[in-house]
């Protein structure tokens, strides 16, 4: 973590996000919330700066960095497993990036939010030594920040989707048990990798609301690393919620590009998903604007999951797993939102 990696090549081609000022956000300036749901309805990708969380982000790449340095066969003590949970471990090669079965390149940890929240209290399961000593001091603290941005920008998108004031904090309780989760990403120096090798398979998020910090290097594809910025997206269920009008869009991961390849990549990023029992549909009732995207859809239907939460995450974590695959079909399972967009930024960007 002390190595500091080349900068971010000038010519390596990036879509443009939008910046949006959390602090602006957070005090109801008018423009820059017109900025933030511009970003959140058009390309579902935004910068975020003034989040206030510099400090705890670095403590949590710290403790990612303490984690990853275990033996491997410490570190897989507190393996997820194959069932769909995805709070714990998780090493390289463990999941598939595309129906040919090709594995991924990253390992990383994952924190439950309910864990970071209730600790010393067990919730869900037990961690490695490094995160159960960095839990009261770094996790929970870095956690109950991100929660505390995620749902200043869903109060946002409630009031601009004209749902009833609290409608999107009530599916999103924070003491409520959830799917939310912190994880911090490793990615191994690949200097001899194709630059276009999949990191992480092209994806939309399973959540709401992600929240994307990482060490100054490329690999989000599309994106250029700005110091104190963070990438935000909206997730999959967030845009079933809002009938579509919110956007979850598809993006992968690839080797950082040109001589940041020869160095680790670290990422950290909190997925703010909703509470396990939630229904993934769209809030028709409740909003004449989201009823009115769902009716001009060309396929109104996809909008009535007939699934939980907990029951979609499961479904997706569960087929990415290497040790679950039959063949293309088990890829095809894990899919979310992403077969019905008709453009990805991520994806089509060099």
């Amino acid at each position: 973590m002390t190595t500091v990696p080349p900068p971010f090549p000038a010519d390596v081609s990036s879509h443009p996000l939008l910046i949006v000022d959390y602090q602006l956000v957070k005090i109801g300036n008018r423009k820059e919330i017109d900025k933030l749901w511009e970003a959140a309805t058009q390309l579902g990708f935004w910068y975020l700066k003034n989040h206030g969380a510099d400090v705890e982000v670095q403590g949590m790449l710290d403790m990612g960095a303490e984690t990853m340095k275990l033996p491997l066969d410490e570190k897989l003590k507190f393996e997820q497993g194959d069932d769909g949970h995805s709070f714990g471990y998780k090493a390289a090669g463990a999941n598939a990036v595309d129906d040919t079965g090709l594995l991924d390149s990253v390992e990383y940890i994952n924190v439950s939010k309910d864990d970071a929240l209730a600790w010393p209290q067990t919730v869900h399961r037990t961690y490695p030594s490094p995160v159960n000593t960095h839990m009261e001091t770094t996790i929970k603290p870095f956690t109950q920040k991100a929660v505390d941005v995620n749902m200043t920008m869903l109060r946002v998108f409630n009031d601009k989707l004209g749902l009833p004031q609290g409608t999107l904090a009530n599916l999103h309780r924070m003491y409520e048990l959830s799917c939310s989760e912190s994880r911090c990403i490793r990615k191994a120096p690949a200097p001899e990798q194709p630059p276009d090798q999949q990191a992480l398979g092209a994806h939309t998020d399973f959540g709401s609301l992600s929240f994307l910090h990482h060490n100054m290097m490329g690999g989000l594809q599309g994106s250029v690393p700005l110091p104190g910025h963070a990438v935000c997206n909206v997730g999959d269920a967030l845009a079933l919620f809002s009938g579509g009008v919110l956007r979850s869009n598809i993006h992968r991961v690839v080797p950082p590009p040109k001589e940041q390849a020869a160095f680790e990549r670290w990422s950290l990023v909190f997925f703010t998903r909703p509470a396990n029992d939630v229904e993934l549909r769209a809030l028709t009732e409740q909003s004449s604007i989201i009823a009115e995207a769902v009716e001009n859809s060309p396929d109104p239907s996809k909008f009535s999951t007939l699934q939980t939460a907990q029951s979609w995450y499961y479904r997706r974590t569960k087929y990415q797993r290497v040790k679950n695959r039959t063949g293309p079909e088990s890829w095809h399972q894990s899919r979310g939102t992403e077969h019905n967009e008709q453009k990805a930024f991520a994806v089509t960007a060099n």
